[in-house]
């Protein structure tokens, strides 16, 4: 039978448990059932050489010839037998003769000599023999059926863990549409085990989460379609104010409010899961080079080897952008734009990026302590990368400085 892997830990280790105890359980039984046949099997025997070693005794006292199987200080006759007789008492003893089992009795004679009677214990010992490897047959038949048996039922178990493993994972992954579906959770008839309650707890924590996340992102691109339309009049009307300080902070907070409003309507468009692909093929270097210009930025831009690349250009550059504006915000110069192959690296020289940023990635609203923004600008990178199959991945350089990684598929 084939146990399912990360599953095996748990089958191997009950299939080891049923293992011992069984073999427990078979080396006791079968020890009992030895000792009592043994036992009666050695009573009849030395019942049969006490009878005959009584006849032997009395046909000596009266001086008669001595009874088939009966002598004198026979020479077979175990010395530890001969010592007890010549001392006066009697006693019973299973000993080879002449490499054949025997039941020796023997008593007192005259003269410190002892009498002896030896009765044939072959049978006896064979059929002791028989029913000892009876015994171990039928162990190991009753082991080897229990254990499959028992693995068995262990194996159905460890497969609708291993099941409702995979799926915490895949909606640990963001798939927020996996179900374990057990089919106990869905008859109430059937009786429900600890297995079934996991995966209908799970499936019910996966059904609330989804609930909040697509409240969470309906609101947010409710919210920011809402602002949309009055921000664009607002937009208008403060390009009709006069020149002069106070319209300039007005028209610097009204952009930023756009900028707020723009990035929210694309976060709730990344959170629907539903963007395409318009790719073509992409020189990386040139591409890295265009963001940079189109930063404005004082960005240093390696190319240490350039590669061509199927991939979406807006979305590429939007990613790009973003790493790099919020290297040159929250970080310090010099900022340093690295193309090597499908490998893209956007380094500042500052303090680093938080250990939570490090750990779990970024967060919106979530910014480093006393920093401006809204903590928008890597999560729009993080979306946009996932979307074009890439990975990005962020840490901490050893001498100082936060260090993004974009690794193109």
């Amino acid at each position: 039978m084939r146990l399912p892997r990360r599953a095996g830990t748990l089958a191997v280790k009950s299939a080891a448990f049923i293992t011992v105890m069984c073999c427990a359980l078979a080396a006791l039984l079968g020890g009992l059932v030895h000792v009592s046949v043994t036992d009666q099997t050695v009573a009849r025997a030395r019942d049969q050489a006490l009878s005959r070693l009584a006849d032997a005794t009395t046909a000596y006292e009266a001086g008669d010839a001595l009874v088939p199987g009966s002598a004198i200080d026979p020479p077979g006759l175990p010395s530890r037998l001969r010592t007890l007789a010549a001392a006066g008492d009697r006693g019973t003893m299973v000993a080879k003769d002449d490499g054949r089992p025997t039941m020796w009795a023997a008593g007192p004679a005259d003269h410190g000599r002892a009498l002896a009677v030896a009765v044939d214990y072959s049978q006896q010992a064979r059929t002791i023999a028989g029913l000892d490897r009876s015994i171990l047959w039928s162990s190991v038949l009753a082991i080897g059926a229990t254990l499959l048996v028992g693995a068995f039922a262990v194996t159905r178990v460890t497969r609708r863990l291993h099941g409702t493993a995979r799926v915490a994972r895949r909606i640990s992954a963001g798939d927020l549409d996996a179900r374990v579906h057990d089919p106990r959770t869905k008859d109430p008839t059937r009786p429900q085990d600890e297995v079934a309650a996991v995966a209908a707890a799970l499936d019910g924590m996966a059904a609330s989460l989804q609930s909040k996340l697509l409240s969470e992102q309906r609101f947010t691109a409710d919210v920011a379609h809402e602002l949309r339309t009055p921000l664009t009049g607002l937009h208008a009307a403060a390009e009709l104010l006069p020149e002069g300080r106070p319209t300039e902070l007005v028209r610097d907070r009204v952009a930023a409010l756009r900028t707020l409003t723009e990035d929210l309507l694309e976060i709730s468009r990344l959170d629907t899961g539903r963007e395409l692909l318009e790719t073509d093929a992409e020189a990386l270097g040139a591409l890295a080079e265009r963001v940079v210009r189109a930063s404005g930025t004082e960005t240093e831009v390696k190319v240490v080897r350039d590669v061509w690349v199927e991939t979406d250009r807006r979305r590429l550059e939007r990613v790009l952008g973003n790493l790099v504006a919020n290297a040159h915000r929250h970080g310090r110069a010099p900022v340093v734009l690295t193309v090597e192959g499908k490998e893209v690296t956007v380094r500042d020289h500052g303090g680093g990026f938080p250990e939570y940023l490090v750990a779990h990635g970024p967060q919106r609203f979530r910014t480093e302590g006393g920093s401006k923004g809204h903590g928008l600008g890597l999560t729009i990178a993080a979306g946009q990368a996932e979307v074009l199959g890439a990975r990005l991945s962020f840490g901490n350089a050893i001498d100082g400085g936060a260090v993004a990684v974009l690794t193109l598929p």
